[in-house]
């Protein structure tokens, strides 16, 4: 139900996305939170001017940050913009929180970022996800099963 809501929806966009996140990862879980702009970044992240493949979310000091995420600067706001590459706060409940610092400092998990985009309503919303990091094995596994499935649709569609 969501999937139909979201395409059709106007307001719906994908801002970025890190691709490369389920490769490198065993992702077991996702939360969606909000992010703290100014509107200069809002501006630019309209325009698509953003990435997120080298970043990552960190608790610190009882609050959620992404680090090292890339908003292109806004033209017209010259005087007024903003840096680039700076640490961003995260918006999640405190219960959330709790289970991120307890996932990432007694478990040994990552925080990945996902997907940037702007939900339903047009507000900035990033996804992350709580994940293990894959070894080289796990990837090569990963793979082949996704060959396998690919092979395995192509002989279904062509046999029937």
């Amino acid at each position: 139900m969501a999937n139909k809501q979201t395409k059709s929806d106007p307001n719906y966009k994908v801002i970025a996305e890190n691709r490369r996140a389920r490769y490198d990862y065993a992702i077991e879980n996702d939360i969606e939170c909000g992010i703290q702009l100014y509107g200069s970044e809002v501006k630019s992240l309209r325009q698509g001017g953003s990435n997120i493949a080298e970043s990552y979310a960190s608790v610190e000091d009882g609050e959620l940050w992404l680090i090292n995420s890339y908003v292109a600067p806004y033209e017209q706001a010259k005087t007024w913009g903003h840096e680039e590459r700076r640490r961003r706060k995260l918006l999640v409940s405190r219960k959330e929180m709790a289970d991120l610092w307890n996932l990432t400092q007694r478990k040994g998990m990552t925080l990945v970022p996902l997907v940037m985009y702007f939900n339903h309503r047009g507000i900035a919303k990033l996804k992350i996800g709580i994940a293990k990091g894959k070894k080289n094995v796990d990837k090569r596994a990963t793979e082949a099963k996704r060959d396998w499935n690919r092979q395995k649709s192509r002989l279904l569609k062509q046999n029937g």
